[in-house]
């Protein structure tokens, strides 16, 4: 089975950075995407980056940068962290080159709370 396991979240102060881990078990194929969510209190779930599961790129996107060590952990950068960015955040999993909302496989989230 396919596993996930986000971790790396916390309470921070605003203009901090935290990276979030999502160690991915289970893979029988070459051609899985990994991707980052978040959902705020109160708000729907997004997206926030999405990148294939051995892929060693770094990418930056902004105040946030993805990542992947190419076995199956792939990390999420924030810097500047705003307190608008706090939210439980998911990594997700599913096979093909796409991240949505309705990737087959979700990991539970982490806690990212940052003060003003």
């Amino acid at each position: 089975d396919v596993q996930l396991q986000a971790s790396g979240g916390g309470l921070v102060q605003a203009g901090g950075s935290l990276r979030l881990s999502c160690a991915a078990s289970g893979f029988t194929f070459d051609a899985w995407a990994i991707g980052w969510f978040r959902q705020a209190p109160g708000k729907e779930r997004e997206g926030v980056s999405c990148i294939g599961h051995n892929d060693r790129n770094t990418y930056y996107e902004g105040r946030f940068t993805i990542s992947g060590d190419g076995k199956n952990t792939v990390y999420l950068q924030i810097n500047s962290l705003e307190p608008e960015d706090t939210a439980v955040y998911f990594c997700a999993a599913d096979l093909g080159g796409e991240c949505d909302l309705t990737m087959k496989y979700w990991g539970k989230g982490t806690q990212v709370t940052v003060s003003s």
